[in-house]
C-alpha cells in the first residue's frame, strides 16, 4: 500500500509526501531525518492510500505542483488540518 500524506507542524506549516509506511515516515519526520522537515514536530492531518505506486507518486507530484489540487485537498480536510494545529 502506498500513501500520499499531509503533515502540519507546530507553526502551521504544511508538508506533502509519499511513503510505503506512514507510521515510520511520520516518526522519521519528527526525529529530524528529513532535511525539509527537520527541527519541527509534525502531526498527520490527511492521507490518501493507493494500491499502485505510480498512481500515488503522480498524486503527490500534482499536489506539490498544482495550487488547485492543494486547495481542494485543504478544503476536503479543513477540520482535520485545524485539529492538527492544536495537537
Amino acid at each position: 500500500m502506498y500513501a500520499v500524506y499531509l503533515i502540519i507542524n507546530e507553526n502551521g506549516e504544511k508538508y506533502i509526501g509519499f511513503t510505503t509506511n506512514l507510521v515510520n515516515r511520520l516518526k522519521a519526520h519528527n526525529l529530524g531525518l528529513n532535511k525539509s522537515t527537520k527541527g519541527h514536530f509534525w502531526n498527520l492531518a490527511y492521507a490518501e492510500f493507493y494500491r499502485n505506486e505510480q498512481d500515488a507518486r503522480e498524486r503527490e507530484k500534482k499536489l506539490k505542483q498544482h495550487g488547485q489540487g492543494k486547495r481542494h485537498m485543504y478544503e476536503r480536510a479543513k477540520r482535520s488540518i485545524e485539529d492538527s494545529k492544536k495537537s
